[in-house]
């Protein structure tokens, strides 16, 4: 039996049910963690700003990956451990190629203020990208064409439809940078292709966190339910996905019971064998 010395948890659709809430079974897990010395981590697809805005200041978790890795907090003090973004040169370059292929994509501020963005529409049809412009229009603004962008950023994320093909023939186009597949949130049907720095995704953000607790990754649990968390699932030395996750991932990972039905209590009492 591994000796498991962290337990991660994606957040939506993992931790929260599919009200929003945690299940007092799941609660109550968390503070038994608490009391065997446990770190507990949540690593959330969601910015700083969103996390926050979801999750009590008083939840018993012990650190915040957050942003699919691009940065990590102390719950307790709220500290910002780390953080990543890419370049103004980068960001460049990633949007001459988002417009080379007309989509439709959002460059998000550095931490702690990306839930902030500049978006480029091409015009066409596209309801979920334009959810989100609403969604956010306190702390957004178009993209001024012609004008060069001279500021870093957390991440790109662009808003494509639930075509894998296209997401995949996309992606191609991007080598040299982390592009990560994300469900989208709004309407649970379009792709949300997410652009981070090369070395960014959530299993970097728990690897950053298992150097600073001195911490092996065979020694971590994980557990998610989408393709944003197949990173920290591939780390994690037990990895496990809720009966709600995407039907791919269920083929790949041992299956534990849904977000409704206390899916992450089932993943850690198979991972502490009890």
């Amino acid at each position: 039996m591994v000796d498991i010395k962290m337990v991660v948890t994606d957040l939506d659709g993992t931790l929260y049910n599919s009200k929003g809430e945690v299940n007092g079974l799941d609660l109550d897990t968390l503070h038994h963690l608490a009391k065997m010395g446990v770190p507990r981590v949540i690593a959330t697809g969601r910015s700083l700003w969103s996390a926050e805005a979801v999750i009590p200041a008083s939840f018993p978790i012990d650190y915040l990956v957050f942003s699919s890795g691009a940065g990590v907090m102390r719950w307790s003090t709220k500290e910002i451990l780390h953080s990543r973004a890419f370049s103004a040169h980068q960001v460049r370059g990633i949007i001459d190629e988002l417009c080379s292929h007309d989509v439709d994509f959002m460059i998000h501020e550095p931490i702690p203020h990306n839930h902030c963005f500049l978006y480029r529409s091409s015009g066409k049809e596209n309801p979920d990208f334009n959810r989100r412009i609403v969604h956010y229009q306190q702390f957004c603004r178009p993209l001024i064409q012609g004008v060069a962008y001279e500021a870093e950023a957390t991440q790109l994320l662009a808003v494509l439809p639930n075509d894998v093909d296209w997401f995949s023939e996309l992606k191609a186009h991007f080598p040299a940078v982390k592009v990560i597949r994300t469900t989208s949130p709004m309407d649970g049907s379009s792709i949300w292709m997410e652009i981070f720095p090369e070395d960014v995704s959530k299993a970097s953000g728990i690897a950053w966190l298992c150097d600073l607790l001195a911490i092996s990754a065979e020694n971590v649990m994980a557990v998610g339910n989408d393709f944003n968390d197949v990173d920290m699932l591939d780390f994690a030395g037990k990895s496990f996905v809720v009966a709600n996750a995407h039907p791919e991932l269920q083929r790949i990972y041992p299956v534990v019971s849904s977000n409704d039905s206390c899916g992450f209590s089932h993943a850690v009492q198979l991972a502490f064998g009890v």
